[in-house]
């Protein structure tokens, strides 16, 4: 029995951008919908939205199906989070707010089995390992999974370089959000001076010889990123999908009312 390959892996295969969709929702049924809708991957996010371990096994089985590599963001750097979401099956982490190269050790620590790391074995009970099935996922769980830590403070992005040099580290994804905030423009993700951050900690990043992501739902901020040398971007989310088309399907049907908003009809 094989293991989809990592993100890491899809990276090194591809010779071009990957573009990745964000589950937010905790729908098992939504995260099928994203994973076949021809997407290279996405983000299953622990840290924002209402997802709990078991909903995330379900999510990560309902994705299985499809030609998708799927991730997992864990709620912190922390140790038993980063232990059981492994165990549920996730190949790749994303590990958020990380500022410095020893929060990237951390990271690294969390998700690697001794000596590397202090990862507990229980790969025999969990889906990780498929039950055992996996006959070398002890010896080659380094090769099984993959570690993708955030920058998302303006601390982050001067030490770029250094969290990417970490061993272990096979990627660095830029979030524009809590970047904008940490620079005292929260909200202005759009902002030249985000955007210069972003392009500093993506110059760092590269100069370290890591890929470097970003998360861009504009689609001229994406393409941007992209001529600036990202190679993993997430580029939409389910919630935000369902949010939008249900918007437009009632602008399509229901007269606007005098102040703006929408009439609702019984």
């Amino acid at each position: 029995m094989q293991l989809p390959v990592t993100l890491r892996e899809r990276m090194a295969g591809s010779d071009r951008a990957l573009y990745g969709g964000w589950i937010c929702s905790g729908s098992p049924v939504m995260a099928e919908i994203m994973a076949g809708a021809g997407l290279d991957w996405l983000m299953i996010d622990m840290e924002h939205g209402p997802i709990g371990l078991s909903e995330t096994q379900a999510m990560l089985q309902a994705a299985a199906g499809y030609p998708v590599t799927t991730i997992v963001r864990v709620p912190a750097n922390d140790a038993v989070w980063i232990k059981q979401v492994l165990d549920l099956g996730a190949q790749t982490i994303m590990v958020p707010m990380v500022s410095t190269a020893a929060e990237a050790e951390a990271a690294v620590a969390h998700a690697s089995y001794p000596p590397r790391g202090h990862r507990g074995v229980g790969n025999a009970l969990a889906r990780s390992g498929r039950w055992n099935r996996i006959g070398d996922y002890l010896a080659n769980a380094a090769a099984h999974t993959s570690v993708i830590v955030q920058i998302e403070t303006a601390e982050g992005v001067e030490n770029a370089e250094a969290i990417a040099s970490v061993d272990g580290v096979d990627g660095v994804f830029v979030g524009p959000s809590d970047l904008a905030a940490s620079m005292g423009l929260i909200g202005q993700q759009t902002h030249p001076d985000v955007i210069a951050a972003v392009e500093r900690a993506f110059a760092g990043v590269k100069a370290a010889g890591k890929p470097v992501g970003v998360n861009a739902f504009v689609e001229s901020a994406a393409r941007g990123y992209v001529e600036a040398g990202a190679r993993f971007l997430l580029v939409g989310a389910d919630v935000s999908l369902a949010a939008r088309g249900a918007e437009h399907l009632a602008a399509t049907f229901i007269p606007a009312a005098a102040d703006g908003t929408q009439r609702p009809s019984y």
